[in-house]
Parts: C-alpha cells; structure tokens; sequence
C-alpha cells in the first residue's frame, strides 16, 4: 500500500482555482482575489492561499492512502505560491513503526514549484497493518 516515492502533479494555479478555493474555503482574503489589494499590500499580484497548496498535499496522501488509514497530517508554510505556479508534490516513507496496535508509517511530504522552489513541507502518519 505505501511503498516508494508519491509524486502528483497539479494543474497550473490560474485566478479561478484561486476564486475557487476562497470560496470552498471561505478564505476572502483580498490579496489572493484581487490585483489591486495585492498590490497595495506590497506584492505583484496575487498569490495562492497557503492552505489551497495544504489542500493539494493532502489529496496527495487521499490518492495513495484511504482517508481512513490517514493517522496525523501537518504542513509548514515556506514561501508564497505565486500565480501561474504549477505544484508538484512529493511523499517519501520516511519510518516504519508499530503504535496502537496497528504498523504505522512516517512520510515526509514536500510540495514544490516548475523551479523546484519548496513551497511547503509536510508530515503524515498512515496505519497499513490492521489493529490487534
């Protein structure tokens, strides 16, 4: 089940994923929304909420691993998304453990841009072996 490297690619960030996210989210900050609030606010436009690239890692972990078997996960905040980024996500089992009863497994999560500019990095803990 969990085994290797997990890679997953994702689209391009345009001003409709942005849009779309603010309002799945309810996040309406203006500097992810609009040009002008961004650009008052020091930046050159606007950029990806934080929590969308979080969002994205966490499908990552959803895709390789049933939902139910996802034990912890957390993200930091590295640097801004910028417009236009496309975000790759990488996962790599880091630790293999017994808690609870259950094998467990450590993955070390890191979501980078077409650069390789480190975006955010993450952690989770998946169960793959039932509990006694």
């Amino acid at each position: 089940m969990v085994s290797g490297v997990w890679q997953k690619d994702f689209p391009p960030i345009t001003r409709a994923t942005l849009a779309l996210y603010a309002g799945a989210s309810g996040d309406h900050n203006a500097a992810h929304i609009d040009s002008d609030a961004a650009k008052a606010a020091g930046f050159s436009d606007v950029f990806g909420q934080g929590m969308l690239g979080m969002a994205y890692m966490g499908q990552t972990i959803s895709d390789t691993v049933p939902p139910e078997r996802i034990r912890c996960f957390s993200a930091r905040f590295v640097a801004i998304t910028q417009l236009g980024a496309r975000l790759s996500c990488t996962g790599r089992p880091v630790r293999k453990y017994e808690e609870e009863g259950e094998e467990r497994i450590a993955i070390n999560l890191e979501m980078t841009d077409q650069f390789g500019e480190t975006k955010l990095t993450g952690h989770a803990v998946v169960a793959v072996g039932a509990r006694s």
